[in-house]
């Protein structure tokens, strides 16, 4: 199970100075390929002692601040990101042979903004958000559809849903981006920009407080 890349190899000098726009390049190249949502991305976390966990969650937002996903705030990787805020994001863009590696810090967002996605999203979404206590033991399947069905009763569609109390946003801020490029013999491209220190020079691809370094693969 070997496939062969073929790609052209990117150089430093045709990066963007930002990783931001960077990731806004190769995100829309993933769109425009008709990747299955480009968006889902797998979140890593871990507990104060090291023991790590891993999901997949769609990206709802990304700016020059940083990658924003929401969750229940009682969800374990919730839970995990009170004990310990250092996170890793993996984008897996397997039909172009792309992959992006985040790694950062997490924080909630402000109630405002994630009022203002939860008002976004599809009625049934909002109602799935009050009837879903992330991660925690649900007896049935049954169960699950009773809390919906009731919820639905409860605030129709065209009412307004209220935000939960107990579900978020998180940005993630990110200290390292690495752009990975499959190619031929297994010679893969990796980029990867991280802080420039206090005097350095970015040198090339790099700017605005950041410097680009090339992995082996």
């Amino acid at each position: 199970m070997r496939k062969q890349y073929r790609s052209e190899i990117v150089t430093e000098d045709s990066l963007a100075a930002d990783p931001m726009d960077q990731f806004a390049r190769w995100f829309q190249d993933a769109a425009d390929a008709h990747v299955f949502e480009p968006n889902a991305m797998v979140v890593s976390t871990a507990t104060s002692d090291g023991r790590p966990s891993s999901r997949t969650v769609l990206l709802k937002q990304f700016d020059e601040r940083g990658f924003v996903f929401f969750t229940n705030y009682g969800s374990r990787k919730a839970r995990e990101i009170a004990e310990n805020r250092y996170v890793a994001l993996l984008f897996p863009w397997h039909p172009i042979a792309r992959q992006v590696v985040v790694t950062g810090t997490a924080a909630r967002v402000g109630r405002d903004e994630t009022a203002a996605y939860f008002r976004s999203r599809p009625h049934g979404s909002q109602l799935g958000a009050w009837a879903s206590e992330q991660s925690r033991v649900v007896a049935s399947r049954a169960e699950l559809d009773r809390r919906y069905a009731e919820l639905a009763a409860r605030y129709p569609e065209g009412e307004q849903v209220p935000v939960p109390t107990e579900w978020g946003g998180f940005r993630v801020v990110p200290e390292e981006l690495e752009f990975w490029q499959g190619h031929e013999n297994r010679l893969h491209d990796r980029l990867r920009y991280v802080r420039a220190g206090d005097g350095e020079g970015t040198g090339e691809g790099g700017g605005g407080g950041w410097k680009v370094e090339r992995l082996c693969p």
